[in-house]
């Protein structure tokens, strides 16, 4: 039985970044991040929270790091953080990341768990995995045979 006070509700990544602007239409405007709230104070202070779907954690071993670089990349380039983004159409979302200033390291590539990904250097200094599930049923829970697991 879950505890009230030992479920999480949300996940809010909270990210400085000195050009506000640059981010905000990088997230909301080029890849879609749904306005939640906006505050500003009287000095100078700037917040937007962004509804960018489903969060989940992902924790990783730096061993699953390396890993998931090598085949993504072809060498170790992931920060201690990586943001990923689950997209509908990768090829669309990162050639409109790169337009809006985004760098890309890699571009979409089939991975062996059968998705297409895509690694860029992102504005607020984040490094972005846009991601597109090639058989989204597979990570559907309601698809699973209970059998199974």
């Amino acid at each position: 039985m879950d505890e009230p006070h030992r479920r999480v509700l949300q996940m809010r990544l909270v990210v400085e970044t000195a050009d506000f602007d640059e981010a905000v239409v990088f997230y909301r405007d080029v890849l879609g991040a749904r306005e939640e709230f906006v505050g500003h104070g009287d000095a100078g202070e700037k917040v937007m929270i962004l509804d960018v779907g489903r969060a989940t954690l992902e924790l990783s071993n730096p061993a699953q790091v390396a890993m998931i670089d090598r085949l993504e990349v072809g060498r170790r380039v992931a920060p201690r953080l990586r943001v990923a983004f689950e997209v509908a159409d990768v090829d669309g979302a990162t050639a409109a990341s790169v337009g809006a200033g985004a760098e890309l390291i890699v571009p979409p590539t089939r991975t062996p768990w059968d998705s297409r990904n895509a690694r860029l250097a992102a504005p607020a200094g984040l490094q972005l995995t846009l991601f597109q599930e090639l058989d989204p049923q597979r990570l559907d829970p309601q698809q699973l045979d209970p059998a199974e697991g």
